[in-house]
């Protein structure tokens, strides 16, 4: 396994981070833990979860297995770089009770001691925030991170799901008081998805954040979405946003192309796209949720995969890139 540090920070974390999305709604517990084992082993150490994973009546379901797993012992907690996030409602049977969701000090608290007692730990390394709140200042935020890292409850913040005027104006006034700021963003980056190149991660690299980008594989479309349908292989290829997609003919043009290319040179197609981002810049490795071992053991070849300058090129081809801001704006 290759390592990196996150952001500007000291911390060594896998460039491949298992998602654990997957853990409780599609995949069992004991599978689940048998999937943690293998990363584990094979030196993946940066898990990334989330409070309402499990989602609906089951929200908090995916953090109880993660916290079963580390109660096994062998050194499972320590030897994992352990990131969770808060905003979504955590009000039980659904619902939508007030000060149960977002990011208010009264559930960020709320919502820490939660995640901790569902994790069976007794502090979380990367404590993210799932989206912007834009009804709570950013002192109020800042503040209450701050007591939780004074307590040891959290090590470090990120976001997910900011622009890059929020990375920005956050780590600003979070210099401003003295805190440390954001460490990461985690985003939608993946070749046919590269929206985050104009101003996300341009922010992220400005402010010293790693960039964990989620979805990869858009929804399977990039892990040889055509081909299995072809084969009839599987329906989340064929289904939801991968469904859309490959019925608009301009996207089901480009996913041909870059099946095609891959089958010229040998490639297995979910293995390079997450190739592809372990060489961009500000990338710290790309979020993969198995479902099965094959899963797991596609992503773990990907970070080894080297890329030629054939290929980057053709990829580039198929799937241009936005280009930086402001001349994507103004040219």
């Amino acid at each position: 396994m290759k390592y990196t540090q996150l952001g500007r920070t000291g911390l060594k974390v896998s460039r491949l981070v298992l998602g654990t999305m997957n853990f409780g709604p599609q995949t069992n517990e004991s599978d689940s833990h048998a999937l943690m084992d293998a990363a584990l082993e094979a030196g993946v150490n940066f898990f990334d979860t989330a409070n309402v994973y499990g989602w609906g009546e089951n929200k908090g379901r995916t953090e109880e297995i993660l916290g079963t797993w580390f109660a096994q012992g062998g050194d499972r907690r320590d030897k994992v770089v352990l990131a969770t996030k808060v905003y979504g409602n955590m009000g039980a049977d659904g619902e939508a009770w007030p000060n149960h969701d977002k990011l208010s000090a009264l559930n960020i608290r709320r919502a820490v001691d939660a995640s901790l007692k569902r994790l069976q730990t007794d502090h979380i390394d990367l404590y993210q925030f799932h989206h912007v709140d834009r009804n709570t200042p950013i002192d109020e935020i800042w503040q209450a991170i701050d007591v939780l890292i004074q307590q040891g409850k959290i090590l470090y913040a990120g976001s997910s799901n900011f622009s890059g005027y929020k990375i920005a104006q956050a780590n600003e006034r979070a210099r401003q008081r003295g805190s440390y700021g954001l460490v990461s963003e985690q985003c939608i980056y993946n070749l046919m998805q590269r929206g985050a190149e104009m101003e996300v991660i341009p922010a992220a690299q400005e402010y010293g954040l790693g960039v964990i980008p989620w979805s990869p594989l858009h929804g399977g479309l990039l892990s040889g979405a055509i081909r299995k349908e072809r084969e009839g292989g599987s329906a989340r290829s064929t289904s939801g946003r991968s469904g859309e997609a490959l019925a608009d003919p301009k996207q089901r043009a480009q996913i041909q192309a870059y099946e095609d290319l891959l089958e010229k040179h040998g490639l297995e197609p979910g293995e390079v796209g997450l190739a592809w981002l372990l060489t961009r810049p500000g990338v710290t490795g790309p979020i993969s949720g198995p479902r099965t071992r094959e899963q797991l053991d596609s992503a773990l070849r990907a970070v080894e995969l080297e890329l030629s300058s054939e290929v980057l090129s053709a990829l580039d081809e198929i799937f241009p890139g936005p280009g930086p801001s402001p001349e994507n704006f103004a040219w």
